[in-house]
C-alpha cells in the first residue's frame, strides 16, 4: 500500500490542555495552528480555544493549510439515557461533517476517572458491570450507525482511567460491537501506560482501527504512576507522555505494520505535557522529523 494513503497530524493538546487549563493558559488558538503548519503537519484535532464559528475556523485552518481530522466526543451511555447522548453526539458530528472530517472519536466518560485528581489512575480505575457493558456496546452500535448515516465513522478512544482501558476491555468492547458501525482508535501511548503491548492489539484488531493516536511513555514516570498512586493529571503534569521519539515505545515495528497492511488516513501525534517543560513547536518538529526517519513519511 501507498504511504500516500496516511496523513499526518497532530493534536492541539500539546499547546493547551482542555482537562488542565492551566497548561498552556497564554497560548492562543492562532500561534498553536501556526505552529503546528510549521512542524509539518496538515491535520489537527479540536481543542477548547478553536473558534466555535465553523467559517471562522475554516478560514483560520486554511491559510495555514490544515484540515480538521477528528474531535474528541464524551459518552455517557452508562449513565444517561441513550437519547439525551444521541442528540449531543448528532451535533458533534455536524461540526465535524462541515469541517470535512470523517472520523468522530469518542470514549465514555460514564464512570471514568480520567479527569479526578484525588483518585490514583491505576488503583481506583472502574470496571464494567453486566449491565454497564450492554448500555455500552448497545448505544455505540446505534450512535455508530448515526454517524454512517451523516456519512462519518464512529471510532471508540481507549483510554486510562476509564472501562475500556486495558488489553481484555477492548477485546470485549471490539467482540461485542459491529464492525461495520464501531472502528477503533488506536492510542499507543495509552496501551503502554496501561502495561499492554501495543504490537499485540494492533495486529489483533488492525481491521477495525481507524484512527491512529502516536503517544509516547516515559518508562520512570509511568512507574511513578503506579508506586506514587498518581492521578491521571498528576500523570500528565509530571511527563508520563511525551512524542514519538522521546520516550520508551519502539515505534518502528507499529508504523511499519500500520503500512503494510494498508492503513489509510491520520496519524496524529498527540502528547499532552506542561508546554513550559516541554516547547510545543520544539516537541512537533522533534515527532515530525522521528516519522520522516522511522517511517519515510
Amino acid at each position: 500500500m501507498s504511504k500516500e494513503a496516511i496523513k499526518l497530524a497532530i493534536a492541539p493538546i500539546g499547546w493547551t490542555n482542555d482537562d488542565l487549563p492551566q497548561l498552556g493558559g497564554d497560548i492562543t488558538f492562532e500561534q498553536c495552528v501556526s505552529e503546528m503548519a510549521l512542524a509539518g503537519f496538515t491535520g489537527s484535532e479540536v481543542g477548547n480555544k478553536y473558534p466555535k464559528d465553523t467559517e471562522v475556523l475554516k478560514k483560520a485552518l486554511k491559510l495555514r493549510g490544515l484540515q480538521i481530522c477528528n474531535a474528541w466526543f464524551s459518552t455517557y451511555l452508562t449513565t444517561q439515557s441513550y437519547e439525551e447522548v444521541e442528540k449531543a453526539f448528532i451535533q458533534h458530528c455536524t461540526f465535524l461533517k462541515t469541517m470535512g472530517a470523517t472520523i468522530v472519536g469518542v470514549a465514555e466518560q460514564g464512570n471514568s476517572i480520567q479527569g479526578r485528581q484525588d483518585l490514583p489512575v491505576f488503583d481506583a480505575k472502574p470496571v464494567n458491570t453486566e449491565a454497564e457493558w450492554k448500555l455500552l456496546t448497545e448505544g455505540l452500535n446505534k450512535l455508530g450507525k448515526k454517524a454512517m448515516e451523516m456519512g462519518m465513522q464512529l471510532t471508540y478512544h481507549h483510554h486510562m482511567g476509564t472501562g475500556v482501558q486495558t488489553r481484555g476491555e477492548i477485546d470485549r468492547l471490539m467482540e461485542q460491537t459491529d464492525p461495520d458501525l464501531v472502528g477503533l482508535l488506536y492510542d499507543s501511548g495509552h496501551l503502554v501506560f496501561s502495561g499492554e503491548d501495543p504490537m499485540e492489539v494492533l495486529t489483533k484488531w488492525m481491521s477495525r482501527i481507524r484512527h491512529v493516536h502516536l503517544k509516547d511513555v516515559r518508562a520512570d514516570k509511568r512507574q511513578m504512576a503506579i508506586s506514587a498512586k498518581w492521578s491521571f493529571l498528576k500523570g500528565v503534569l509530571e511527563g508520563v507522555f511525551t512524542v514519538p521519539g522521546d520516550g520508551c515505545i519502539d515505534f518502528k515495528p507499529i508504523l511499519d505494520e500500520l503500512i503494510k497492511a494498508g492503513y489509510k488516513g491520520w496519524w496524529v501525534v498527540e502528547a499532552e505535557q506542561d508546554p513550559a517543560k516541554a516547547n510545543p513547536l520544539e516537541y512537533a518538529m522533534k515527532a515530525r522529523a522521528y516519522i520522516r526517519t522511522t517511517a519515510g513519511i
